[in-house]
């Protein structure tokens, strides 16, 4: 457990004095709106993250590949199908890196402004060749250029003056929920889970995630350990429709789980 899930505590008063705790109770999974009747063609959402553009690491022919295949340009007949399938992406965090010994509160030599900005327009660049054919969702992640406190606001879309030119392409904010063919989609660039990880034990990252769905919040560890702006009349990290996919962004390496609610109805008003 961590200090703002919300549970209670089933168990007894002790001779000593003390409260024995038999069950721990938590909230369970939130309801889900149903889902709809399985559609005839497969469809497929890809998900994306820690692109770090403008890093040491960062290979621009790489980048240009994951484009290709995106837009259908690259592979064998097969692979072509499964791209043309394709309907939505999701970049979620941590697209850029900025060189931050440059960012020193002093004025910028006109060379530094460039090293500065090359990143953007660089990623911009990437953008604007998926957002011409498919719709495209980016969130700020822990790195980039914007607020720090969650829910993080859009990147601003003057950043992306070639890709914001698309209707497809929306900057979004961090946490992001979206429906796509009455599929709900919930996610955040993954500060909420590497900020459990530093106060809880699990096996794996999955467990963390799974544990925010069943105390139906995001990101209980905020404010305390987590930055989050001061709300006064509304929690914002509240999950109060379970998702039907729930991505973490900004992970170590890629897992999935099924989580099923056995003999549990859920009563759809």
């Amino acid at each position: 457990m961590v200090i703002g899930s919300i549970v209670g505590l089933h168990g007894k008063e002790t001779d000593a004095g003390d409260f024995l705790v038999l069950d721990v109770l938590e909230a369970g999974l939130p309801p889900q709106i149903e889902l709809p009747l399985k559609s005839r063609e497969d469809k497929y959402v890809v998900f994306v993250s820690g692109l770090r553009v403008g890093s040491s690491s960062s290979n621009p022919l790489q980048f240009q590949l994951l484009v290709d295949h995106i837009t259908g340009h690259l592979g064998d007949e097969k692979e072509q199908g499964i791209a043309a399938q394709i309907v939505h992406v999701v970049i979620a965090g941590n697209s850029i890196e900025v060189p931050r010994g440059l960012l020193n509160g002093q004025n910028l030599a006109s060379k530094d402004q460039s090293r500065l900005s090359e990143p953007i327009k660089e990623l911009d660049i990437l953008l604007t060749q998926i957002a011409a054919g498919l719709p495209l969702d980016i969130m700020p992640g822990l790195d980039d250029p914007a607020n720090f406190a969650l829910p993080q606001q859009p990147l601003n879309r003057c950043l992306f003056p070639g890709s914001s030119a698309y209707n497809t392409f929306r900057s979004c904010t961090n946490p992001h929920c979206f429906d796509l063919d009455d599929i709900r989609f919930l996610g955040t660039s993954g500060q909420n889970i590497d900020d459990l990880e530093k106060y809880s034990d699990a096996k794996d990252k999955l467990e963390f995630v799974e544990r925010t769905l069943r105390w139906r919040h995001l990101a209980p560890t905020a404010p305390n350990t987590l930055g989050c702006y001061p709300f006064t009349d509304r929690d914002p990290f509240l999950i109060e429709s379970c998702p039907h996919v729930y991505f973490i962004g900004n992970q170590d390496k890629y897992d999935s789980r099924l989580v099923k609610v056995e003999n549990i109805t859920y009563d759809y008003q």
